[in-house]
């Protein structure tokens, strides 16, 4: 198997955005990854266990998570080679995180594909997603490449993460299931930060930092610049699934409505609106409605109340500052330029 070092090089002209550098090496190294993926001891192991978690993964999007992990690496001057089983580990959680979720809300629909709870069933496919799982801090533990201080550093970081992940999905769910109306922008904030942020943005970078030898300013600094952008990363996705292209979603189509998600559009319609169109919403989100007519009435509720716009704005705001921030706290080099161009790419998707 190449390593990433050799990936990286191979190409004749290095990527110069954020985009370039995903569509480049997405695919070489998502087989990198799931490499980490290891064969059942028995054939049918294989065939309900390993060989659809493997499939699933093949199918792994922009791989923009173990992407970043280098690119932080690099950025403080380290060697990337030594970030691939940091990499792989969280881009196993990722996977683990998306089986589950679609568990949890019903989903039909994941990268275009139908999910795998679907395809594999319901129990199956709550055992592939606990093998990522197991997989995550095991793929770190087991590098002969890391010492044992960065092995537990990196673990801790890992360990922190899968937490914070939970309690931002127990909060989605629970607000859902509770029929909460009375969530706050700032609750909203909190629960994506948890949810979202950490594992897709600030803890791989401040991984990849780690494991670069970067100074504590640089790791935390590439932490906060990952908490910013993966706010504003969730935000962009909840408005991909509300006004985005129906095929470029690659999953249901405006069913955060249907699931009745407490999105930032929603909970700031939910206080703008008036009394009649704020009851309308709130039925249209309350009856997990699948008829494309009720989900753009509730889109065009949210236009009005110009929810749209500020969700938008809210992203662009959180990274035009976190970019400021970056570039006053790393030396200038090609891998900060991506990291950079990372920002205006989580909030462009629409563009």
């Amino acid at each position: 198997m190449e390593s990433i070092t050799e990936i990286l090089e191979s190409v004749d002209r290095q990527p110069t955005t954020f985009e370039e550098y995903l569509d480049c090496y997405a695919n070489r190294v998502g087989s990198l990854i799931n490499s980490y993926i290891p064969a059942g001891t028995h054939p049918d192991m294989d065939r309900y266990l390993y060989g659809p978690l493997r499939a699933y993964s093949d199918n792994g999007g922009k791989r923009h998570r173990p992407l970043i992990c280098f690119a932080a690496c690099l950025a403080v001057g380290g060697n990337a080679d030594l970030a691939t089983s940091a990499a792989a580990a969280i881009e196993h959680f990722h996977t683990a995180a998306l089986i589950h979720d679609d568990i949890a809300d019903d989903a039909e629909l994941r990268r275009g594909e139908p999910c795998l709870h679907l395809t594999e069933g319901l129990g199956l496919a709550i055992n592939m997603g606990d093998l990522a799982l197991s997989l995550v801090n095991g793929t770190v533990m087991r590098d002969p490449a890391l010492d044992d201080a960065t092995k537990v550093r990196v673990v801790t970081e890992l360990v922190e993460m899968t937490r914070r992940t939970v309690e931002g999905q127990a909060l989605d769910i629970g607000w859902a299931r509770d029929g909460r109306y009375d969530i706050t922008p700032e609750d909203y904030l909190e629960m994506a930060t948890h949810k979202t942020a950490h594992y897709s943005g600030a803890v791989p970078l401040a991984i990849g930092a780690i494991i670069g030898g970067g100074s504590e300013a640089e790791i935390e600094a590439l932490r906060n610049y990952g908490l910013d952008t993966g706010l504003a990363f969730q935000i962009q996705d909840d408005l991909l699934n509300l006004v985005g292209r129906e095929e470029s979603t690659k999953k249901d189509f405006r069913s955060d409505v249907t699931e009745g998600k407490r999105t930032l559009v929603v909970v700031h319609a939910l206080h703008a609106l008036e009394d009649g169109d704020r009851e309308r919403l709130i039925q249209l989100l309350s009856s997990h409605t699948r008829r494309p007519e009720e989900l753009a009435e509730a889109v065009a509720l949210m236009e009005k109340a110009g929810s749209i716009e500020y969700a938008r704005s809210y992203a662009e705001n959180l990274t035009s500052i976190a970019k400021n921030r970056l570039n006053d706290m790393l030396p200038p080099s090609s891998a900060r330029d991506l990291l950079e161009s990372m920002a205006d790419w989580f909030v462009n998707r629409l563009r």
